[in-house]
């Protein structure tokens, strides 16, 4: 009886430090995402630093 009762503890404890851990990510990546404002006001993140024009071909 005693051994179910310490691997529920264990348990808990592992699902309260991976709880922490996410949460320390969604902050560091938060943090992050809005650090990184490198664009020009408008700009559009997905095309930034597009070239018009001929492409280089391709290395196979």
């Amino acid at each position: 009886m005693q051994r179910q009762t310490a691997l529920k503890r264990q348990k808990e404890r592992a699902r309260i430090e991976k709880q922490r851990e996410k949460t320390a990510n969604r902050l560091e990546r938060r943090h992050d995402k809005g650090s990184s404002g490198g664009l020009a006001p408008g700009e559009d993140p997905d095309i930034a630093g597009i070239v018009p024009g001929p492409q280089p071909p391709a290395i196979d």
